[in-house]
This record gives C-alpha cells, structure tokens and sequence, in this order.
C-alpha cells in the first residue's frame, strides 16, 4: 500500500515523501526578480520531514512577453539566473528539492505588461473571458484582459526556443528540473483547444495540429536538460481563463501518446476545475482520467503520474491506492509551511487570509505558525 509519507523516484529526482506542493502565484517578485523573502517562504516548506517531498515554484515566465501578471518572476535573463540561485540553496540546505514551473501566458495578459506595451500574443486573435492582476499601491486589483494578436508561423519557433533557454538558465540556478506549464487557459493550452484556437495552418485544426506546439515545447525542453529533469502540467477540461475544448478525451489520449516515450519525471494532471470543483464534467461527459494514465503508460510512460485539486489526506491515499505516485496540494501549503507533518498527525490546518495570496511582503506569506513542539 502506498502511502504519502513514503520515499517516491520522479525520473531522476529522488523524494523523500509523495507530498508536493503545487505551484502557487504569490506576485510578491518585483521586477520580474526572485528575491530573500521567497528564499525564506520555499525553505520553510522544504524539509521533507514537515513540509514537502517536492516543490513546484510559482509559474514563471519565459520571456518579457510570457508575463501577464505584476510582480511575477521571470528566468529569461542572467539577473534573473542569479536572483534564483539563493532560493534553490535555501531549498537544498533544508533537504529538499525543487523545480521551476516554465510559464507563457499566451492572451491572459494586458499590454501594461507586454513589451512596449504590445498587444499580448495567442495562436488566435480571440479576447480570453477572464482577469489579471495588476498592483496599485501595493492592492491587488483584477482587470480585464487585453485583445491579442495570433502569432505568425514565424514566431513560434522562437517561443520554443525561449522554453529550450529557460529550461537550460532553470539548472544553471540550481533548480532539480522544470515543469513545462500547459494547463489552465495559458498558451500552451490555449493551442490545444477549439475553444481558443481557430487556425487553419499547421498549429490548428486537428489533434495532430493542435498539440504541435505542445509537442515541439517539450521535446525541446528534453533535448535541452533531459527528460528525467522535465515534466509537464496538463488540466483535461478546466475552464479556467476561457479554456474550452469539444473532445477533451481524445485530445488528452493523444497528447498522453505522445509524453509516453519521453521519459519524464512525471506528467502533472489537475482534475476538475482549477482551484473549483473536482466533479466538472460529469454524467455523460465525465473525463476518465484512468483512460489518460493507461493511454500513456501503454506509450511506454513510466515517470510518476501527479494528481492535483482540492485533495484531502483521505482522498489522497485514496487516489495513491488507485495508482497515483504522487499528489500536489496547493492552497493548503499557503497557510501550513509544515503541512506534511500536519497531515502525518492529522493535526488542524492554519486557514489562509485571502486578502494577502496576491501581492504584499510577510503578512500571509512567511509568518504562518508552525506546529509546536510535541503537539
């Protein structure tokens, strides 16, 4: 029987525990640069003993143009390289082990914060139906998005090309690998579906079309650090930031088929809505996620399968028993830095203040209580 306090192997990545924490946007990078204050916030979660067997750094930007959000980091630049490098030895120093979240927003963003204040970039010129945060005086404040332009087949060789870069600056910063952000309404995931692309060319139309982006990002990112320090984060049918789809199982197999002989860490799957509901999709147009798992397996997928969304302890042994490697809790790690002992005691959570998950300096990032000692 597995269990979530026991040692798990993730490609090269050998873990002390099956618990991870998820990637978690916390707007607290000013300039695009990490910084000592998130030092401190991955180390207080790092030790496996009380924290996390892994952790999945908030998402982070490829590229200027990748931003679409204040005060996110970013890994483009050597500044940037260098500003990282006292948060994966923070991280190190407590036992732990950490990746970097590759991310490019794609249309969920707004010209305040593209170059030059251009329009943000998709594979079509379709507005997404959702909000992003800007910091004024310090508040988090949510504005519609700005209308996009579609990419020219011309530019998305140099958008993969900016995945190959940050990967390669992620282990050049000490990261223990990448995962490739292709979930949640974001550019890869926006080439995905039919709901967000309209192309007629090479990038649109069928599976084989749709998910070439998806592909050449990750076999780029392979060739570039190895597929053992690579995975992937997929949400089948969320709806988050617009994201929609009409054949979201078939899609899915097929990208399943493809991640399969990689030879990834492991393959990273939100079930349900995004930070919602885990039962979006149900009766008739339920997502097997067993079909998903099987379809890459008979690839020849071997990395660990990751599970995500609103998982409790006795959900999450649940899902270990039906063939899960390893489950990531997201929101709960916010207010609990020693969320692992936590759930091994089966001790009370510390409930997190909303008001402070966007933007701002310690309050409801750093000063969360730790259990006391012998309770």
């Amino acid at each position: 029987m597995k269990t979530l306090f026991e040692p798990c192997q993730a490609g090269h990545l050998e873990l002390a525990s099956r618990i991870v924490m998820a990637p978690l946007t916390r707007n607290r990078a000013p300039h695009a640069l990490a910084n000592a204050l998130m030092a401190e916030y991955y180390a207080q979660r790092a030790n496996p003993a009380t924290g996390a067997g892994l952790i999945i750094t908030e998402a982070t930007a490829i590229s200027h143009q990748g931003q679409g959000y204040a005060d996110v980091p970013g890994i483009w630049s050597k500044a940037q390289v260098e500003a990282w490098k006292p948060v994966t030895a923070a991280v190190h120093a407590q036992g732990g082990k950490i990746v970097m979240q590759l991310w490019h927003v794609g249309r969920v963003s707004h010209h305040c914060f593209q170059p030059e204040g251009n329009a943000p970039v998709a594979p079509s010129a379709l507005i997404a139906k959702t909000k992003t945060v800007q910091l004024i005086d310090g508040v988090p404040t949510f504005m519609a998005t700005s209308e996009p332009r579609a990419l020219t087949l011309e530019e998305i060789p140099g958008i993969v090309s900016d995945y190959k870069t940050a990967a390669r600056n992620a282990i050049e910063a000490g990261f223990d690998g990448i995962e490739v952000h292709a979930a949640n309404g974001y550019l890869i995931d926006q080439f995905l579906r039919t709901g967000s692309n309209l192309r007629t060319d090479a990038y649109g139309g069928s599976f084989e079309n749709r998910t070439r982006f998806l592909k050449e990002v990750m076999q780029g990112v392979c060739d570039e650090i190895g597929g053992p320090k690579c995975a992937i984060r997929i949400s089948p049918v969320t709806p988050a930031n617009d994201a929609a789809d009409s054949e979201p199982q078939p899609l899915f197999e097929h990208i399943a088929q493809f991640l399969g002989p990689l030879n990834l860490a492991y393959v990273h799957t939100v079930e349900g809505a995004t930070g919602a509901s885990r039962d979006f999709y149900q009766g008739e147009q339920a997502f097997d996620y067993a079909a998903l798992k099987a379809a890459y397996v008979k690839a020849g997928g071997a990395g660990a399968w990751m599970l995500n969304n609103a998982y409790s302890l006795e959900l999450a042994n649940q899902s270990l028993a039906n063939g899960a490697d390893l489950i990531a809790f997201g929101r709960p790690f916010i207010s609990n830095p020693d969320l692992g002992l936590r759930l091994k005691q089966n001790s009370p959570l510390n409930e997190p203040d909303r008001s402070t998950f966007y933007g701002g300096l310690e309050k409801g990032y750093t000063d969360y209580p730790f259990l006391k000692a012998n309770s």
